[in-house]
């Protein structure tokens, strides 16, 4: 038999700890993101955002903008270009944030009226500055309630509510009952690079390099909302810095260096300042939660019931599935869940990391801590006895449950043994200190994608997925499954990701990345080995398509799972929590790379530490508008916030996966709000229900 000369057994690069590939580059500044890629005769593009929440365009004076230095034109409602009507997301259907400058209305505060487009960044903003806009402002209703008239169901676009046996019946035959109400603010991705797009004509083709989390998805969507074919619509991305789910979907910097680019017939660079990013990109909505549990004396849980409702925007669905853990982490005799939905005159809502989970865990983690205090039972142990055998409400089997290993691990790590679980027990001078901890799961599957490899006559092998690095070294993990895939050594590989031109791909998002491309690049390894028998002339390629392995797969329970542990101090004269330790073990499958997922998982327990302390975004409820849009207003963890963070994995396995994969990226982030509050409980014996934990929720006085 023939070989490709490289197809040689080595060294497996799955499950070896790397440096990522572009590593280097990143820390010494060589590192090209969307802002920095050079363009012949680029001009660039100021955005101006509405100062109403709801209401229309009046009048636009664009003389003075016109007449300032270097500035090139004006695009607003007048002359934009008209868009495809109804473009939006196969899940939550028309999304009218995309309808930018199509009329005069102002659907909410921050909503882009203009751009304004001038030769350099510093004369745009000046030109922005000099555009005289007037709008007649309607009553706009920005006040969130769970039972705020306009509530009504959500969409059940990720399946029916439960209703498993009778609720009320388990509740009043229960011999303890926690009934609660729990909330959580808005909260913003906060990614470390703004949104910026660059768009230019190239023939007949729109070319964009872009920061996104999915270019082949929004390559697709640009191209339908502009009305144009997708093969005349090629978006690139190099590098991103961050994007927890903000940049998964079309933005409004792409939109407008659209319109400006075929207005103008330049190039033009859109890049959003920190506070557009803020009031034009999405958030995670503010969430109400009630939630139910009934158990027998012995912590046997008769009755599971988790009510949550979210605000969304009149301009498009979406759906904060916060129940879903509810469904899936504990066995009980009835399990209902509800999702409500509460139409309001804000920005669009949509993913950020974890979405749903990050808040259900929150709510669901603080009510069982609460349910065993009430009992008197090591809540370590309460979650212990009420482990499924099988979904609990779908009845389907797990593909794999590590669950129990990681509440273990994680306990004997922490050194949980022992714990007084009695609250306000321990001090240290004027400090309380308290510990507690938290479990989750988070859902876990892969969505179609389609890979290209080709056998070159050097003997190395090419690797094009559109596929793209957010800055969690999806590089450095692809190239390892290629390597192995195809036999071979690490440097027999090389990488192509990034472009919608290659086909198409699954999003960075969801934890669903490496899941989905690291199929598609086995399944075309193994069409390409197969070709190689013969010893055909090379160059050689092959393309896979994985969506019919994928969707023929039985139908089962697919999760991660995490234990998160956490101690604290609290400071009860000034309300200051200090987070001490934060160990957390998790069950995320087979591990590409050991030294990347630790940093992953690492990442998300920090950002689970801003979530509990420190994450809200404010909004006023007079203008409409949001108060604190920049990095100084909205707190997130600092270097100082930080803890000691313990972050590992359990011996996991995904059987229905060909690589065994779950996906780390998002897991991380879950379940700490939950552990930090119930230390915090176990500190000073007082619940806290409302996020964030903040100082003067704590004071005692």
């Amino acid at each position: 038999m023939t070989t490709h000369p490289q197809v040689l057994a080595g060294t497996p690069a799955i499950g070896t700890a790397r440096s990522r590939v572009e590593g280097r580059d990143k820390v010494s500044g060589k590192a090209r993101f969307a802002g920095d890629l050079p363009v012949e005769r680029l001009a660039h593009g100021a955005v101006v955002t509405a100062t109403i929440a709801r209401g229309r365009v009046t009048g636009i004076d664009t003389s003075s903008a016109l007449a300032s230095p270097g500035v090139i034109g004006v695009v607003d409602h007048r002359n934009a270009p008209r868009l495809v009507p109804g473009v939006g997301s196969p899940f939550f259907g028309p999304d009218g944030q995309l309808q930018l400058l199509q009329d005069d209305r102002v659907a909410h505060g921050g909503w882009p009226v203009a751009l304004v487009v001038a030769e350099t960044p510093e004369q745009a903003r000046a030109g922005a500055e000099r555009l005289r806009l007037t709008f007649v402002e309607q009553p706009h209703d920005t006040a969130f309630a769970a039972d705020h008239p306009a509530a009504r169901p959500a969409l059940p676009a990720f399946g029916p509510d439960a209703d498993k046996g009778d609720l009320d019946a388990e509740l009043a035959a229960s011999a303890v009952v926690v009934d609660e109400r729990y909330t959580t603010p808005a909260q913003h991705a906060c990614a470390m690079e703004p949104h910026v797009a660059t768009a230019w004509l190239e023939g007949a083709v729109l070319r964009a390099i872009d920061s996104n989390q999915a270019p082949y998805g929004i390559a697709a969507q640009l191209a339908t909302l502009f009305g144009r074919p997708l093969s005349e619509v090629r978006v690139q991305v190099e590098q991103v810095g961050g994007g927890f789910g903000s940049k998964t979907g079309l933005g409004p910097q792409l939109i407008l260096a659209t319109m400006a680019t075929l207005l103008f017939h330049r190039p033009v660079r859109v890049t959003l300042t920190r506070e557009q990013v803020f009031l034009a990109t999405s958030a995670r909505p503010r969430t109400d939660q009630r939630v139910r549990l009934g158990a027998d004396r012995d912590g046997r849980l008769r009755a599971i019931g988790h009510e949550a409702a979210f605000e969304i925007s009149g301009e498009s669905e979406f759906i904060e599935n916060c129940v879903e853990i509810a469904k899936t982490l504990y066995a009980a005799d009835a399990i209902r869940t509800r999702l409500t939905a509460v139409p309001l005159d804000i920005l669009p809502v949509a993913s950020v990391r974890a979405p749903g989970t990050a808040p259900g865990s929150f709510a669901l983690e603080s009510a069982v801590d609460e349910l065993a205090e009430r009992l008197g039972v090591d809540p370590l142990e309460l979650r212990r006895r009420n482990e499924p055998e099988v979904g609990p409400v779908s009845g389907l089997p797990f593909t794999s449950r590590n669950f129990q290993r990681c509440l273990s691990e994680g306990a004997r790590r922490f050194g949980w043994a022992g714990r007084d679980h009695r609250p306000r027990r321990r001090r240290e001078g004027h400090l309380l200190i308290g510990t507690g901890m938290a479990g989750t799961s988070f859902l876990t599957t892969a969505f179609p994608s389609s890979a290209t490899i080709t056998a070159e006559r050097d003997g190395t092998f090419t690797v094009a997925i559109a596929a793209i690095d957010i800055g969690t070294g999806a590089r450095t993990a692809l190239r390892a499954i290629a390597a192995d895939a195809l036999g071979v050594g690490w440097d027999a590989i090389r990488l192509e990701i990034g472009d919608s031109a290659i086909g198409p791909a699954w999003q960075a998002g969801g934890s669903l990345g490496t899941t989905s491309w690291g199929w598609a690049i086995v399944a075309a390894a193994r069409d390409l080995l197969k070709q190689l028998e013969p010893g055909p002339a090379l160059p050689v390629s092959v393309t896979s398509d994985t969506t019919e392995e994928i969707m023929s797969r039985p139908h089962r329970e697919r999760h991660s799972y995490s234990a998160v542990f956490a101690e604290v101090a609290v400071d009860p004269a000034t309300g200051e929590v200090r987070v001490r330790r934060l160990v957390g073990r998790f069950a995320v499958g087979r591990v590409v790379n050991p030294l990347m997922v630790r940093s992953q998982l690492t990442g998300g327990m920090v950002m689970g530490l801003s979530i509990a302390l420190q994450e809200e975004g404010v909004r006023d409820g007079v203008s409409g508008r949001q108060v604190n849009a920049d990095f100084a207003g909205y707190h997130f963890a600092a270097n100082a916030d930080v803890p000691f963070i313990d972050a590992d994995f359990v011996d996991d396995h995904e059987p229905d996966d060909p690589l065994g994969l779950k996906g780390p990226g998002e897991i991380g982030a879950v379940a700490v709000a939950a552990a930090i509050a119930n230390a915090v409980w176990h500190a000073t014996g007082r619940r806290h229900r409302d996020l964030p934990i903040r100082l003067d929720r704590v004071v005692e006085g």
